[in-house]
């Protein structure tokens, strides 16, 4: 059951008090003309003023700051600490307005006085992160205080992050900080280095998984713009023959048939993996070790559904360059 809807009146009360100056965003001061970004969704957001008072979400967030726009707020799926996006930045004098994913505090996002709310279009739930079917209603609330925008994860991380160099810009960053610049070259070296390993070894499959309690999920990389990006490179990522088509991000096996698919390596999603995970799941579901490269060990985690910076693809790519070197590409059928 879904919590109740943030009363009406308690937010208007919340907005009618929000004369006290909120903490500095850091962020360019707005032009007196108009704005417009096209959002993810394809529709065109526009404001009279440029934005500067910015909520978003933790991935989107950081791709902000990666080109020096600091947000007054932000919501995340999981606790600062270990969120992959977060848990290396400076957050100071920043709101944290949820670390919990669907569930937002409104309210002290209210009390911020955004003038733009920053969350990625998902195009299979047409709704932008935060917003999406199942989070709890009030939350949905944030989409009442101010316009909201973002890239769609769409076929590529490599355009999501150009799409938010893009609104950055708009927002009145400066790109050419030479700090920009040596992010994306490091990208530019770990896409080489990771062409090259696939290329060397050119029979190797690898399916993207996320293991669960009452089933095995198989990720469709038709809905995982990293995953199309390693396809797009030459890493012969499966496609699941059935994804949900309610839900079309996977493909859901029963552990009776979690060996539906042999590849030489498992890209664990990166949200559960842990050093131990594989026996740990060998141990608990003997269906799991009827997977060969299960049973081989042969798995590595995979970025799954995180990645918005040149950065931190280039740090997750290197990873995964390793493990194509170090896989067998005789283990799978």
């Amino acid at each position: 059951m879904w919590r109740s809807l943030l009363a009406a009146a308690a937010l208007s009360a919340v907005l009618a008090g929000c004369g006290a100056e909120a903490p500095s965003s850091g962020t360019p001061a707005g032009s007196s003309g108009p704005w417009s970004f096209t959002d993810g969704s394809g529709q065109v957001v526009t404001a009279e003023r440029t934005p500067t008072r910015i909520i978003a979400h933790a991935g989107e967030a950081n791709a902000l700051m990666s080109f020096g726009i600091r947000p007054v707020g932000i919501y995340a799926d999981e606790p600062v600490a270990t969120d992959p996006n977060l848990k290396d930045l400076d957050l100071d004098g920043i709101e944290i307005l949820g670390e919990e994913w669907g569930k937002i505090d409104v309210e002290k996002a209210a009390s911020l006085r955004p003038d733009l709310i920053v969350g990625d279009w998902w195009p299979a739930e047409k709704a932008h992160s935060g917003l999406e079917e199942g989070v709890d209603e009030k939350s949905k609330k944030l989409a009442e205080l101010a316009p909201v925008v973002g890239v769609s994860q769409g076929k590529s991380i490599v355009e999501l992050a150009e799409g938010y160099e893009d609104l950055a810009v708009s927002l009145g960053a400066k790109v050419d900080d030479p700090r920009i610049a040596a992010n994306k070259q490091r990208f530019d070296e770990a896409v080489a280095r990771f062409k090259a390993a696939v290329a060397a070894k050119p029979g190797l499959t690898v399916l993207a998984m996320s293991p669960a309690d009452d089933q095995v999920y198989v990720a469709n990389p038709e809905y995982a713009p990293e995953l199309l990006d390693l396809q797009s490179w030459g890493l012969q990522v499966i496609n699941p023959d059935s994804p949900d088509p309610a839900f079309p991000y996977w493909e859901n096996l029963s552990w009776e048939n979690a060996d539906k698919y042999q590849p030489d390596v498992i890209l664990w999603d990166g949200r559960s993996f842990t050093p131990t995970a594989n026996a740990e799941w060998g141990a608990k579901q003997p269906t799991w070790f009827q997977i060969q490269a299960a049973r081989a060990g042969s798995v590595v985690a995979w970025p799954a559904y995180w990645l918005h910076t040149y950065g931190d693809f280039a740090t997750e790519l290197d990873l995964l360059t390793a493990a194509v070197e170090a896989a067998d590409a005789n283990i799978g059928a």
